[in-house]
């Protein structure tokens, strides 16, 4: 520091310096914090994100913000629906549906309850229902799209599903509710 400057002017190069120190700070911190937010795979619920679950309800608020402050944005009117949580808030969930719309739901009208959707993405053709996991197994079913599926377990590619009357294994990929590769039973 030039000692040559007055008093009053050090005081200004001091609060520069300060200032300049305080906003380095803060841009490391904020882009470390966005580097830490990426690589995060458990959300303020101690639960993977992202991970699928369902709606409790049928008729559940999406809100454009975490609370209740928030507006409104649509309403879900099937309970079961598959959603995927991309993002935790205290007791908020950022969730995406089959089409890529996200908005914040309250964490209490969620469950973990593993549902799935029949390639909502496409509406023409129909998805077989086959016996067993295997490309080569009997088709015991035809399911249309759109149908919603409870899901048990899913692996090597298959998925078990059921719905009412029905159940069997059906080709993961062409389910929106599960992540292409996951396993679970």
């Amino acid at each position: 520091m030039n000692r040559n400057l007055s008093k009053p002017h050090r005081f200004r190069a001091i609060a520069r310096g300060l200032f300049a120190l305080t906003l380095l700070v803060s841009i490391s911190v904020c882009v470390r914090g966005d580097a830490i937010a990426q690589g995060t795979t458990e959300g303020a619920s101690g639960l993977p994100v992202p991970r699928f679950v369902s709606l409790k309800s049928d008729r559940v608020n999406v809100r454009r913000g975490p609370g209740r402050d928030h507006e409104v944005v649509w309403t879900f009117v099937r309970a079961g629906l598959p959603l995927e949580i991309v993002q935790e808030f205290e007791n908020w969930r950022r969730i995406r549906d089959w089409e890529g719309s996200e908005g914040w739901v309250f964490h209490s009208l969620l469950s973990g309850r593993r549902t799935a959707l029949v390639k909502p993405w496409d509406k023409s053709g129909t998805v077989p229902l086959r016996a067993s996991p295997n490309s080569n197994a009997d088709v015991i079913g035809e399911l249309e799209p759109n149908v919603l599926a409870s899901v048990a377990e899913c692996g090597k590619g298959f998925c078990r599903v059921s719905g009412k009357d029905w159940a069997g294994w059906v080709d993961q990929t062409l389910l929106f509710g599960v992540y292409p590769d996951e396993t679970f039973d």
